[in-house]
């Protein structure tokens, strides 16, 4: 057999190895509301449930489990999560869900989304319980920028957790309160190492049992309208 042969033999091999990966499997029974189209385009005023959550390969994590349409993501060391696989928007586009903390003492929804071609996360609940804010700005994390917020949350108590972004400004809403509305301008944004599983899209929790459900992700047909500079 010559060198050409051999040459194409490996990779006709390397094929087939690739082809036997497997995909990690999609989560029967929970689905993500969205109004993406073909041509990853929004549609006005229609939403589809689709399925496309795979459990995030986070070493250590706990079990995911399926529980008429929510998603119980189990205390892990350190972290648990589901990752989104289908349609997704990267700029002008709102995503909310419902999240409780069932166990544990730190983040029950840490949730990373797309901010343009870069992750970032909202961390609701962490460093101990209480801290909430954006993950990160500038190489700082929720607890070591402006965003950081404190808040109490009740166990077993679902919060609707809400994310709007824009160009030029990420806002977040816990419930009806905005904890969030910081201009992204000229500023570096990203995630944590540890959450690097979670990307594009996903939500993870941190040595502690989260239930997550509803999730909705409306893409802006018209941009809303940005907030104004505070000294304007």
């Amino acid at each position: 057999m010559n060198l050409l042969s051999c040459l194409l033999m490996a990779f006709a091999l390397v094929g087939v190895a690739e082809d036997k990966l497997e995909k990690p499997a999609v989560l029967d029974g929970f689905t993500l509301e969205h109004n993406i189209g073909k041509d990853n385009l929004p549609v006005d005023g229609k939403m589809t449930e689709t399925a496309g959550w795979v459990e995030s390969d986070f070493d250590g994590k706990g079990e995911v489990k399926i529980e008429n349409g929510t998603a119980i993501l189990g205390k892990g060391n350190d972290m648990t999560g589901i990752r989104w696989t289908g349609p997704l928007a990267k700029m002008n586009y709102e995503i909310s869900l419902e999240a409780k903390r069932v166990e544990g003492s730190d983040f029950f929804c840490g949730l990373t989304f797309p901010y343009g071609e870069t992750p970032c996360s909202f961390i609701v609940g962490g460093w101990g319980g209480t801290v909430v804010g954006i993950s990160s700005l500038d190489f700082q994390d929720a607890y070591n920028n402006e965003t950081c917020q404190f808040k109490k949350f009740e166990p077993d108590k679902w919060y609707t957790i809400r994310v709007r972004v824009t160009p030029n400004w990420i806002q977040a809403w816990i419930d009806d309160d905005q904890l969030v509305k910081v201009k992204t301008t000229g500023r570096d944004i990203g995630i944590r190492s540890e959450v690097e599983k979670s990307r594009p899209l996903g939500v993870a929790t941190w040595r502690t049992t989260g239930a997550i459900r509803n999730v909705n992700l409306n893409v802006y047909t018209k941009p809303p309208e940005e907030p104004k500079d505070e000294a304007e």
